[in-house]
């Protein structure tokens, strides 16, 4: 059994016992955390939602908080002497998936 969730404003396809990284939650490592934004079930009978199913949930427990590797934005415009470098980490939570309820 699979579903697709959206959670910080992306699309996700998730299974039970599956390891995703999704962008930052408000939840400390060891809480249950509950996506109701659920927009398709799958298994042996599919539910489509428009937009999202009603009453189908995904919950999971919260392992850990961290950075992604550095990415380095430059800008620069020749002739000009312009040039501006900068670093950005972009913060993740690993989620683990426990029940899918659909």
């Amino acid at each position: 059994m699979y579903a697709i969730i959206e959670t910080g404003g992306k699309q996700i396809k998730v299974e039970e016992g599956q390891e995703i990284y999704i962008e930052k939650l408000d939840a400390e490592a060891g809480d249950e955390v509950s996506f109701d934004k659920v927009l398709f079930v799958g298994g042996d009978s599919a539910k489509v939602g428009s937009p999202f199913v009603e009453g189908a949930t995904v919950t999971g427990t919260v392992d850990k908080h961290g950075r992604n590797k550095k990415i380095i934005v430059y800008k620069m415009k020749p002739k000009k002497n312009y040039r501006r470098k900068q670093g950005h980490r972009q913060p993740y939570t690993k989620v683990t998936i426990g029940k899918i309820n659909g």
